[in-house]
């Protein structure tokens, strides 16, 4: 009797796009354009019935009107009534998660929450990631690491079957990975260079932004976000913010921006400690003692320049490392952006304005270069 061999493979079957309903499809366009016009729904729509009337992404049976009113039956849409009486339609709450997380989809991928939602690190004790080991019980240890067979084999071992007895020193504990909290914040350039040019700078910025909150805040739950923004000076929002940000007739106060962001994270009680940036790499002003503004738009200013680079080595002494998400490809600004987070021994993410798909990662403290598609 012969054996049958077995085969195994990769098997191919014909692509099928993912089907999805009129709403679904108008919704994903919706949240795009809601970025673009900073969160001004009247706007939206108007752009999305520019598109639809082009692209003819409505029928008889689904137009705009049915879409719209599916946003207020899910949630999506509220009404409000203005003080002269008129009728005024805005996103929720709702809305402004579906956004950053659509946000988090195109930067980072699908990444799915994890539990807890911790940093791991390479020290073991009480945590929340178990390691397989055993290890004795200590005062302090929680109970409900105990390993029952383990400690009662401990027992049988060191007391015998006849009398049988449990101790403190036959308990055994599940050994874990500790994993620690760390405190982050994000500042965002909204001068008015990131719309300059008739280059949209803002709108990629704000999908960063947006992305590494929901990332935050839904995979490390238990750390703690304080955001940013800065022009001439430097303010903090609210991460429900993000889609409404605009820019303003500033210039780029890196300095003061670095400067809150130390003083937001000297209070945190947290070790680790980190500053997200996001900017086109165009330091601009300063403050000066007696209050004023010293201000230079022209290229980069050296004096400015070096208020940047002794900002990001007070960072590097404290402890803090800094991210900067370089929205721009000017080399001149790049060549900046390199020697600031040199200075700073950070890492730094280099981006185009056509879409955020590609980003070149260089990582100053590894010595470690590579692109992200």
């Amino acid at each position: 009797m012969s054996n049958k061999n077995n085969r195994t493979g990769f098997k191919f079957t014909p692509y099928e796009a993912e089907i999805k309903s009129p709403f679904d499809t108008l919704f994903d366009i919706f949240k795009e354009l809601i970025t673009h016009t900073s969160g001004d729904f009247d706007e939206a729509i108007d752009w999305l019935k520019m598109l639809d009337k082009e692209y003819k992404l409505t029928t008889k049976e689904y137009t705009i009107e049915d879409f719209i009113e599916d946003l207020k039956n899910k949630g999506y849409l509220k009404e409000t009534i203005t003080p002269n009486g008129d009728s005024k339609s805005s996103i929720t709450a709702k809305t402004e998660r579906a956004i950053r997380k659509n946000a988090l989809n195109q930067i980072f991928g699908k990444i799915k929450k994890s539990g807890i939602g911790n940093h791991k690190t390479k020290t073991t004790g009480i945590g929340d990631e178990h390691t397989g080991d055993y290890r004795n019980f200590e005062f302090g240890d929680s109970l409900d690491r105990l390993s029952i067979t383990e400690s009662l084999k401990n027992a049988q071992i060191n007391h015998g079957l006849d009398s049988f007895k449990l101790t403190e020193q036959d308990l055994v504990v599940e050994d874990t990975n500790h994993k620690s909290q760390m405190s982050t914040v994000l500042m965002i350039d909204i001068s008015h260079s990131m719309i300059l040019y008739g280059e949209d700078r803002i709108t990629p910025a704000k999908k960063v932004a947006m992305a590494l909150a929901e990332l935050i805040t839904t995979r490390y739950p238990k750390d703690t976000l304080d955001i940013l923004v800065f022009g001439n000076d430097a303010w903090p929002i609210k991460v429900k913010d993000l889609p409404y940000l605009q820019v303003g007739p500033y210039h780029t106060n890196t300095v003061a921006g670095l400067k809150l962001a130390m003083d937001i994270l000297r209070r945190k009680r947290n070790t680790n400690k980190h500053i997200f940036m996001i900017t086109d790499g165009k330091p601009s002003c300063l403050q000066l003692p007696d209050g004023t503004y010293y201000k230079n738009s022209n290229g980069l200013d050296k004096y400015i320049v070096e208020k940047c680079y002794n900002m990001a080595s007070q960072a590097r002494k404290l402890h803090i490392p800094i991210t900067t998400f370089m929205i721009a490809q000017d080399p001149y600004l790049q060549t900046f952006v390199e020697e600031f987070t040199a200075s700073n021994r950070g890492k730094a993410f280099y981006t185009g304005l056509e879409g955020l798909g590609e980003m070149i990662f260089h990582d100053y403290e590894n010595n470690r270069k590579k692109r992200i598609r």
